[in-house]
């Protein structure tokens, strides 16, 4: 494998990076529940065969919005082989996608199912679904690089939208360490917080919309936390920017 450097150097474009990401095998807990999780399967899907490997971003590769969520879901993406698709979480966000135009359909069910997007990539922070969905400072790190080379694969993003409050941390720290200018002071994650960032003068010094949303788990959409209006305010902003 080709070793990733900042700012995406090293990669030629985002399917050799993906190719890389689905080969990754750095981080021995996340393989070993991944694996043990597609062996095991849960009795619902026990006829179905699982991807068991991590995650590659999904969408358009010349995409102005950039989707950041946390991780994979042990029988959602990690069955699935696709970002977000195959639990409640991905219905949630496909919905508001297609709802908005960035999604060709409302559901999102299986890698084959023809979902196409449009103007809109998704990745994630932790390629690997997580014990308890709790990645380790480790395991974040080792990750990290794939999120730094999609960053410098992308430059039409002028809109970065992070999905919940792990996503929004770590997109700040990962744009620090590329050298991308950030406000000052850093905003803190609530949702519908906004803020601008400009890449490197190296890269353009382009401006780049930040916007955090609370991530659609069941947690905060069973309880309310998140409603369909609130996330639809999002999507409708990102139109408003992008237009």
């Amino acid at each position: 494998m080709t070793e990733v450097r900042p700012g995406g150097l090293g990669y030629s474009s985002l399917d050799t990076l993906n190719d890389a990401v689905v080969a990754c095998r750095r981080c021995p807990r996340l393989v070993a529940w991944r694996e043990e999780v597609a062996s095991t399967r849960r009795a619902s899907y026990v006829d179905q065969e699982y991807w068991g490997r991590p995650l590659p971003a999904f969408g358009d590769p010349q995409a102005r919005m950039l989707i950041v969520g946390l991780a994979p879901a042990a029988h959602g993406a990690n069955r699935t082989g696709r970002m977000f698709t195959g639990d409640r979480s991905g219905n949630w966000l496909y919905r508001a996608l297609h709802r908005a135009g960035f999604a060709s359909q409302p559901h999102s069910v299986s890698k084959g199912d023809g979902l196409v997007l449009s103007d809109c990539l998704i990745t994630a922070a932790i390629r690997c679904a997580p014990p308890g969905n709790q990645p380790l400072t480790m395991e974040r790190a080792n990750c990290q690089p794939y999120l730094e080379a999609e960053l410098g694969l992308t430059p039409r993003v002028s809109v970065i939208v992070a999905l919940g409050g792990f996503a929004w941390t770590h997109l700040l720290r990962v744009l620090a360490g590329l050298g991308w200018t950030l406000p000052k002071p850093r905003p803190r994650f609530v949702h519908g917080a906004t803020g601008k960032a400009h890449r490197p003068l190296a890269l353009g010094g382009t401006p780049v919309t930040l916007l955090a949303s609370y991530h659609p788990s069941q947690q905060n959409t069973f309880t309310g936390r998140l409603t369909e209006e609130m996330f639809d305010e999002v999507w409708t902003r990102v139109r408003e920017l992008l237009a």
